[in-house]
């Protein structure tokens, strides 16, 4: 099973210990699953079927407490609702239209973790497409007003990222 995203793991003090977590573009789920784990109830979605029916084949195996959803995060009008979660994970995906929907869904007191790819990734290697790549300093805004609690933005694990743990105050 892939291990999670390092920014989250080693950000875990600031994690709720309970509650409701929601893992956003999960793929194959390793964040999801690291964050079922701890004991959060945990809901993940993407748009890929095959990777979501292998989540939930896997949370059942480990009788772990996540639900998987295939859903479309670039639909016209996304909702991911209001102040229902106590953290959201986003790893490698950007929609930029999502923010909105992402922001409105952290809870008072909640926790956003985010961490994807900058512009000088494109340098090195997939992805290229700029509307997938943040700008330098591009995440902080997008993330506002969140109050940020830690941040990076260069070269982490063999790529050029930008990350930020935000809480909503």
């Amino acid at each position: 099973m892939a291990q999670p995203t390092r920014w989250l793991v080693d950000h875990v003090q600031v994690l709720p210990a309970a509650g409701a977590a929601l893992d956003v573009a999960s793929g194959n789920g390793r964040n999801a699953l690291w964050l079922a784990r701890r004991g959060l109830k945990t809901l993940a979605v993407d748009r890929d079927r095959h990777a979501v029916a292998s989540l939930l084949e896997s949370a059942a195996r480990l009788a772990l407490p996540l639900h998987a959803e295939v859903f479309d995060l670039e639909a016209e009008t996304v909702s991911l609702g209001t102040a229902a979660y106590d953290v959201i994970v986003v790893v490698h995906y950007l929609h930029r239209p999502l923010f909105p929907a992402i922001k409105a869904a952290v809870r008072p007191g909640g926790v956003l973790v985010y961490e994807t790819f900058t512009q000088a990734q494109a340098a090195r290697g997939k992805p290229t497409n700029p509307a997938f790549l943040l700008r330098p300093g591009e995440l902080r805004e997008l993330v506002a007003p969140f109050k940020i609690l830690f941040e990076r933005e260069g070269d982490f694990e063999g790529k050029m990222l930008a990350s930020v743990i935000a809480m909503r105050e």
